[in-house]
């Protein structure tokens, strides 16, 4: 009969296991999105329709089941001492406002303005390149849980920094879109981006912060540990899901416009692996601790796709370019972001040589 120590060592074999195939499993679970949505288009319509203010109800659902886990980790008193990684908020900071959007427009306008011109509509060129530039300018908030939670980075530093992108957007993101489009004005989707801060922030760490109390009272950190390991298969399977919804969402327009997909795609994947590695670098410059540094890269480099979708949609409508570009990114992040987690995991020897040289 396995003691518990061999079960709980059975549990992270398997684990270990699932999550060193991770990019396999993703391969397919977009392959099979794409298919069910081509397949069975009314039911993914359906399940597309079921939102508030444009943040999708069952996606949010999921995005629970992956963050709620790592959320739990969070001490609260621990918050106070985050102040001692202020260079990897000041890394993170300047990489989200003074460099993501800028190097967005740029390269939307080298890539897709110029070098790919050719190929795409040269009516919807202009609205592409909004679409990238609206993506840019919001930083991620939920998903940047799931990307920090997988590569082991500090979760009081990510909920911080998370909060303090949440704040800021409200102050900075409608002025810095109507710098870079020139638009006199624009219209925040305001119901959006409360409605988002609530479902994917507050609502989480209240519940999360509401189950640890009780887990500490039943058995300390070890009932924690316990639950997490429950939990943990849960979230990555959560992820996967969320991922075959988004795809599944977008079958028929990837079938449909399968190169203008690839071609917007390109600049969103130079910006991701650009402004991760600024972040990385940067922090690794300037000295920062990895497990701050790698959540920095992750956060600098991600977008807050469901502001930038709404955003488009209000300001270009529905069936524009900007609005096309912005899915885009959506159908970019998970995989690209799975993929930037690992580097930095892989990377974690050389990173810490160097910041303690």
């Amino acid at each position: 009969m396995a003691t518990p120590e061999q079960g709980r060592l059975a549990e992270t074999t398997a684990m270990n296991r699932f999550e060193r195939y991770l990019s396999l499993w993703v391969a397919l679970c977009i392959v099979v999105g794409i298919g069910l949505g081509h397949l069975f288009p009314t039911a993914f319509r359906a399940i597309a329709a079921a939102e508030v203010a444009r943040v999708n109800i069952p996606v949010a659902l999921l995005v629970w089941l992956m963050i709620i886990p790592m959320l739990v980790k969070i001490d609260f008193s621990a918050l106070a001492a985050v102040g001692r990684h202020w260079r990897g908020i000041g890394v993170t900071l300047f990489v989200n406002w003074g460099v993501k959007p800028f190097s967005m427009a740029l390269l939307g306008t080298v890539f897709l303005g110029w070098l790919f011109a050719p190929l795409l509509p040269s009516d919807q060129i202009s609205s592409y390149i909004a679409g990238l530039i609206l993506l840019a300018a919001a930083p991620c908030t939920a998903m940047v849980f799931v990307w920090s939670n997988l590569c082991d980075g500090d979760p009081a530093f990510t909920l911080s920094q998370v909060a303090l992108n949440d704040v800021l957007m409200v102050l900075l993101f409608a002025p810095m879109v109507a710098l870079l489009l020139g638009v006199a004005s624009i219209t925040v989707p305001w119901a959006t981006l409360l409605t988002s801060v609530a479902l994917y922030i507050l609502v989480p760490v209240a519940l999360a912060q509401m189950l640890r109390p009780g887990l500490i009272t039943r058995g300390g950190t070890t009932a924690i540990e316990r639950t997490l390991r429950i939990l943990g298969p849960l979230s990555i399977t959560a992820l996967l899901a969320t991922l075959v919804l988004l795809f599944g969402f977008q079958g028929d327009a990837i079938l449909k416009q399968p190169l203008v997909i690839a071609l917007i795609a390109v600049p969103i994947l130079v910006q991701v692996y650009a402004n991760a590695g600024i972040a990385y670098l940067l922090s690794r410059k300037l000295g920062v601790a990895w497990c701050v540094a790698a959540p920095a890269a992750l956060i600098g480099a991600s977008n807050f796709f469901e502001l930038a979708v709404a955003a488009a949609i209000s300001l270009f409508g529905l069936q524009s370019g900007a609005a096309l570009a912005t899915v885009v990114g959506v159908l970019v992040e998970v995989p690209v972001m799975l993929s930037v987690v690992a580097i930095v995991k892989r990377s974690r020897s050389w990173y810490e040589k160097g910041v303690e040289a």
